[in-house]
């Protein structure tokens, strides 16, 4: 199969995810890593901690070499559907939940660049053909694994819904742009998403990469005026769903060796053996959280 004999059909990428899936796995192109999960308690939210096998994390590092982008050329097995002139839909190889989805910019861009309009369009096509976490790490210090600019989204299902932090994100106005939601105990910036924006007849890039750009400016990233793509002055964690964005400034990637990225602020941690198990029950999700992010300025 190959990229251009399949085009995304509006209302068709659950059904093309779900049988692309379906056939990576019968030929072992993609690699489901067996977790445990364990909920830690914090300052009112439901922490999911996953525990990592430590057979799936040794297979996992043995398989990914750090110096090869695995998007160009990508495996044909994983391509899903071109879901934009711009940008494609690839199965995430080595996943921790079902369906997870990468999109991928078909030329090569820095994951260190601020998001495009184009970035917008495909994340929001992408949103709105599923109900799910669609989530940004830019940069090293965010726990990137490919230097390939992807956004990733990853469905609503059971185990997941509703987000840990989701009960917290309430905006007082449908069009205000806040600097902290009241709960949320680690730095950020958020906003609440325009319905419009995940209707298929109405959806725009242009609004929600405007958006975007006002949550990097409040968080005191420098945002260029000109056009196209750009670096940001500093790291940072976005996650965007149907209802709102939130957008985390960073300071650096780990806390006592536990690689934190996007997911960790939408309440979900992975950790790769009982060690950072121990570390994380002690120290508490939310000590974690605020130790990675950035300072305020």
């Amino acid at each position: 199969m190959t990229e251009k004999e399949v085009q995304l059909i509006p209302g068709t990428l659950q059904s093309t995810l779900l049988e692309r899936t379906a056939n990576a796995r019968r030929c072992g192109a993609i690699h489901s890593l067996p977790t445990t999960t364990e909920v830690i308690e914090q300052n009112g939210i439901l922490f999911q901690v996953r525990l990592l096998q430590a057979l799936a994390e040794k297979e996992r590092v043995k398989a990914t070499p750090s110096n090869v982008n695995p998007f160009l050329p990508y495996d044909p097995e994983l391509f899903v559907v071109r879901i934009s002139p711009t940008h494609m839909v690839l199965l995430n190889k080595f996943h921790v939940v079902e369906n997870h989805l990468l999109i991928v910019t078909r030329a090569f861009e820095d994951q260190q660049c601020q998001l495009t309009q184009q970035d917008c369009e495909a994340l929001l096509i992408g949103l709105t053909e599923i109900d799910g976490l669609a989530f940004y790490n830019a940069g090293p210090e965010v726990g990137v694994s490919q230097s390939h600019k992807h956004l990733q989204l990853v469905p609503f299902n059971p185990t997941i819904t509703p987000l840990p932090i989701d009960p917290l994100l309430r905006f007082p106005q449908s069009d205000g742009m806040v600097d902290a939601v009241a709960g949320l105990p680690f730095r950020h910036v958020g906003s609440p998403m325009d319905p419009d924006w995940t209707n298929p007849e109405k959806h725009s890039g242009a609004s929600l990469h405007a958006s975007y750009r006002k949550l990097l400016g409040a968080a005191g990233l420098a945002v260029d005026p000109t056009v196209g793509s750009h670096r940001p002055t500093a790291p940072y964690n976005l996650l965007v769903t149907r209802n709102w964005m939130l957008l985390v400034p960073r300071s650096q990637e780990c806390f006592e060796g536990i690689s934190i990225n996007a997911l960790g602020f939408a309440g979900a941690f992975l950790v790769k053996n009982e060690q950072q198990l121990a570390t994380l029950r002690r120290f508490g999700p939310v000590h974690a959280l605020q130790q990675v992010t950035a300072a305020s300025q």
